[in-house]
């Protein structure tokens, strides 16, 4: 009997052979998925960070106002020791406290009715008509606010009988518009926290006696603080670095935002300097939440 022939297996093509290699190494699976976006965000985002903190070392000539680049601190002395820039950065603090602990205090009751009181259709349609204002253009709700709070205009005319009139212009109109803006990135953690309380311990503790505030205190709020954290993680860091509202309603109200705007045509990099100044608060305030495990609910 002749010797049979046996045919040699199908070649695989370049991209079968890729995808077996890929299923049996999944470490390199991982690192090529994550190129692209990790690629991104090195260059663009840790690439201008890192060319921000380069510039504030430089300086501006008095007479020609052409940046030299001669290494000195002399952007970080001025920064740190003028009073000026002292005034702006605690203020600028205040403010992004301010309209944190308000976008909290009004968040959790809407959030709490959104999960726990309302049906499910209901909560739908109450989710769509909390992400419906970031549907609006940013400038668009900013103006919007500058007719409402300026001076004779419509809160006037509704304080009138009450005796109550507009703050106007200046620190309480940025907050008010602020935490205005920022309020749907408070109450949507808050809600997801909420929505995911057992309300078994909500029935054990009313069967043991505590009251509603006392189940607030001892059963709801511990439970939903990371969410709450991690919603001020983002009203936080978005109020220190806003300047756009502040141009609009602030008046004469100066923020680190506008403080920078304005150096970034004069002196470069005293602006870069300055621009540290809530990058440090921010990177600050995550430290100090991030052992609460608020992060993992971003």
């Amino acid at each position: 009997m002749a010797d049979e022939v046996i045919a040699p297996p199908p070649r695989q093509s370049g991209l079968r052979r890729t995808a077996s290699v890929l299923h049996r190494h999944p470490g390199l699976r991982l690192a090529a998925l994550l190129a692209a976006p990790m690629t991104w965000l090195v260059l663009a985002y840790l690439g201008s960070l890192a060319v921000l903190l380069l510039s504030a070392f430089w300086t501006v000539d008095d007479f020609t106002y052409e940046i030299v680049r001669v290494w000195n601190t002399a952007n970080f002395t001025t920064v740190l020791t003028s009073p000026v820039y002292w005034t702006i950065a605690l203020r600028t603090l205040a403010v992004a406290a301010a309209v944190t602990a308000i976008d909290a205090v009004v968040a959790f009751p809407m959030a709490f009715a959104m999960a726990r009181l309302v049906r499910p259709r209901a909560r739908r349609l109450l989710v769509v008509a909390v992400l419906t204002p970031l549907w609006a253009g940013y400038l668009v709700k900013a103006y919007a606010w500058r007719v409402v709070l300026s001076r004779g205009g419509i809160l006037d005319w509704l304080g009138s009988p009450f005796g109550l009139t507009s703050p106007g212009y200046g620190t309480t109109a940025v907050v008010v518009v602020l935490a205005y803006l920022w309020l749907p990135y408070m109450i949507l953690p808050v809600f997801a926290g909420l929505e995911q309380l057992p309300t078994a311990l909500l029935d054990a503790s009313a069967d043991l006696g505590a009251s509603p505030g006392r189940t607030f205190r001892s059963v709801v709020l511990p439970l939903v603080r990371p969410s709450v954290l991690a919603g001020s993680v983002l009203t936080f860091s978005l109020s220190l670095g806003d300047y756009l509202a502040v141009r609009i309603v602030g008046g004469r109200t100066q923020m680190l935002g506008t403080a920078i705007a304005d150096n970034v045509t004069l002196n470069l990099p005293l602006a870069a300097a300055l621009s540290c100044v809530p990058v440090a608060m921010i990177v600050g305030y995550l430290l100090a939440v991030r052992r609460s495990g608020a992060l993992d609910s971003l």
